[in-house]
């Protein structure tokens, strides 16, 4: 990858953004720099965990939300770029967080999601690598996608008893179609970065080397016009996910205890424990369970014969 320290006419360099609720970052580097012809800048926002694959947790999304606080509360800036240290973009949700985690996300917090629909400024996702679940949804919730030739992307949820509902599950058949975007969701297919622009997934793809100077091509053509034009067109599309639930609705009413249930465990447990999940031996066992109630059940209330 190239030096990104080192500036490239007409860029300045990246500067570390400081101030108050800006400075604690753990999670995410938060950068801006400034185009020296056309006066707009660009704030960057990075994953931050490359030696974890950029794994989410709401500590991540916590920090994502301050950073795009400010960068859409900024003048200066006109486009926000979300990336991923290392050598990829994203592996999901941090599975070992979930096992708890999940529940104070689906019935307290946020999506991160969500913050790409409130976001005023152009938001374009700069992938390399695995962009895998979390990370899948959000750089197709974005305004653009720019892919490494080596990107791959993908959903995983079914796999890890990891369940998703709301607005950016229908959305992703705006962008894809209908039936692609039910194979990503439902069977959990891998796409590699060419196969990921023929379906509409991405934008462009480019040489690895190349991804940052592609990113910045992007942002200098969308410098070059009027952001407040920008900003009613964003606001404009994104009215396109209006019109949908918000996320977690419909798996809390469907399995108010899905957390609390083996299924509900088992993806995870099996994914650490690196083994094949076994669903189909809890829903079997389910079966029987509920065979043998009914029949305590029937055989404690028969009608007295007459």
């Amino acid at each position: 990858m190239k030096n990104e320290n080192v500036p490239t006419a007409p860029w300045s360099g990246w500067r570390v953004v400081e101030g108050e609720g800006l400075n604690d970052f753990a999670e995410i580097l938060y950068e801006k720099k400034m185009h020296t012809e056309l006066g707009g800048g660009i704030a960057r926002i990075t994953l931050n965990k490359p030696d974890k694959m950029n794994t989410l947790t709401l500590a991540t999304v916590d920090e994502m939300f301050r950073a795009f606080y400010d960068a859409n509360h900024d003048p200066a800036i006109g486009v926000i770029v979300i990336a991923g240290k290392g050598k990829h973009f994203g592996a999901g949700g941090d599975v070992e967080w979930e096992r708890w985690g999940l529940r104070e996300a689906f019935y307290n917090r946020y999506p991160h999601n969500r913050l790409m629909r409130l976001s005023r400024k152009p938001i374009i996702a700069q992938v390399q690598g695995y962009c895998i679940a979390g990370h899948n949804h959000m750089a197709y919730c974005c305004d653009f996608t720019i892919a490494a030739d080596n990107a791959i992307f993908g959903q995983a949820g079914p796999r890890v008893s990891s369940p998703a509902d709301g607005f950016f599950v229908p959305y992703l058949t705006k962008v894809v179609g209908a039936k692609k975007a039910r194979e990503m969701w439902m069977l959990c297919r891998k796409y590699k970065a060419p196969e990921a622009l023929q379906m509409g997934l991405v934008n462009t793809v480019v040489p690895l080397d190349d991804l940052e100077g592609e990113v910045d091509r992007w942002c200098e053509e969308l410098l070059a016009v009027s952001p407040g034009c920008l900003e009613v067109l964003k606001a404009s599309f994104d009215q396109e996910m209006d019109g949908y639930k918000e996320s977690c609705v419909t798996s809390a009413a469907m399995y108010p205890d899905w957390f609390d249930m083996p299924e509900g465990k088992e993806g995870g447990a099996a994914f650490l424990a690196k083994r094949k999940a076994r669903f189909w031996d809890l829903r079997q066992r389910e079966a029987e369970a509920r065979r043998g109630l009914i029949a305590d059940y029937e055989a404690q209330h028969a009608p007295a014969d007459k």
